[in-house]
């Protein structure tokens, strides 16, 4: 039981956290128990958009591969006034980004990367994958947990060195051991949909939403995000808006809202909300990141369910991929210290998810600017160069979360 339990990991939750984190511990010689609610893993969700600090450790891990001919590599995310159609500026990707960060940029469709995920994680005979098991509950034990899962109304108890929660906001994982903590309701809901490129309405957005770019329209009450999936044969929708239409995740919204939203912008927007219907709504939860992510006893949060981001800085499946890959690299630095691998976790990860968070604040509020406010936001974005704007993402798309910073050395006492 010992022998058994301290190599072995369980993950709850096969979305792209869960899915990364086994591929990282396997990868690191661990025996992974990938346990999803679910009783199939279906093909949905919409478009992701992947900086090059997620796709390195896709990479790292031999997933990257598997999206060839599905992900598309733009060459610029374009900053847009939704009015006038107007180029605001372009932060250059492609081949630059690969230069500058040492990785590509990528959208793709959810679902894509899920299967690319789990095409890989089927390679691994160390991760065993199981569907329709919900957990329900764990014993914490001075040298690991015993966690009980009910498969379908089988009731089992797996013996693990740590149990990975990456099971979503509502995260089940959370609430064990009093680590619960609620997501917040943000104000603003997704409005999302995908339509196909040779559809009349796709057609009509060739010029406002081009299939080598990621364009972002900025307007007051709402901002507007395009760009390519599935080999450019659909174009991934996603308008932001405070409150309006908001209800349960995945519920129809009405077109005329929308609409009335954007009726004094420039066609082809203003006839969008009605020609891309129907849209699905995405209330936006938050989650500050103060409230604890582990526990010494063997548990661990990763993705939404340690800290639910908001889309504003398009980072939410980044910082995900990037706690699974540290995780599993502290862990495998410091077998024999599960409790401070744990505490390094957070250290390491807690303030880079505060900065992308506050990135995100910052995106959104100049994307809403009006006023005064918008018109310095379109002065000074004229006068930065796409060089410039690009450096000013060094921080966050060149980071490699592959690679674990040395601990820092100890501070002598004064004699």
């Amino acid at each position: 039981m010992e022998a058994q339990r301290s190599r072995q990991v369980v993950i709850a939750g096969a979305g792209i956290a869960g899915l990364t984190a086994a591929i990282a511990f396997a990868k690191n010689g661990f025996s992974v128990q990938l346990y999803e609610q679910a009783k199939q893993l279906e093909d949905a969700g919409s478009g992701i958009q992947l900086s090059p600090n997620a796709t390195r450790v896709l990479a790292h891990l031999g997933v990257l591969d598997h999206l060839t001919g599905t992900a598309v590599e733009p060459r610029a995310v374009a900053i847009r006034d939704a009015r006038r159609l107007r180029l605001l500026a372009e932060v250059p990707l492609g081949t630059r980004a690969e230069e500058r960060w040492g990785a590509p940029y990528l959208v793709v469709h959810r679902a894509d990367l899920q299967t690319a995920l789990l095409a890989r994680a089927r390679r691994e005979p160390d991760i065993k994958l199981v569907t329709g098991a919900r957990l329900a509950d764990a014993a914490f034990h001075q040298r690991g947990v015993t966690v009980s899962l009910d498969v379908t109304g089988d009731v089992r108890e797996v013996p693990c060195l740590l149990l990975i929660g990456a099971d979503g906001v509502g995260s089940t994982v959370r609430k064990l051991g009093n680590r619960d903590a609620r997501a917040e309701d943000s104000g603003h809901v997704a409005w999302r949909s995908t339509v196909r490129r040779d559809s009349a309405i796709g057609k009509a957005l060739a010029k406002a939403m081009p299939a080598d770019c990621v364009t972002v329209y900025a307007h007051p009450r709402f901002h507007l995000v395009g760009y390519p999936i599935r080999a450019d044969a659909a174009v991934n929708l996603i308008a932001i808006v405070r409150g309006a239409g908001g209800g349960k995740r995945g519920e129809r919204g009405d077109p005329a809202v929308l609409a009335h939203l954007m009726r004094r912008t420039a066609e082809p927007l203003r006839s969008l909300a009605r020609e891309a219907a129907p849209w699905s709504l995405w209330p936006i939860g938050e989650m500050q990141a103060d409230h604890p992510w582990t526990g010494s006893a063997g548990v661990a949060l990763i993705g939404d369910a340690a800290h639910a981001l908001t889309p504003f800085a398009a980072q939410g499946a980044a910082m995900a991929i990037e706690d699974a890959i540290m995780l599993a690299n502290l862990v495998a630095a410091m077998p024999d210290d599960i409790a401070g691998a744990l505490a390094r976790y957070e250290t390491l990860r807690r303030p880079r998810i505060k900065r992308v968070d506050s990135r995100g604040r910052l995106n959104h509020f100049a994307w809403h600017a009006r006023g005064p406010v918008a018109f310095i936001r379109n002065l000074v974005l004229r006068r930065r160069s796409g060089a410039q704007l690009a450096a000013e993402l060094d921080w966050l798309y060149g980071f490699d979360a592959t690679r674990l910073p040395a601990p820092e050395k100890k501070k002598k006492a004064d004699a």
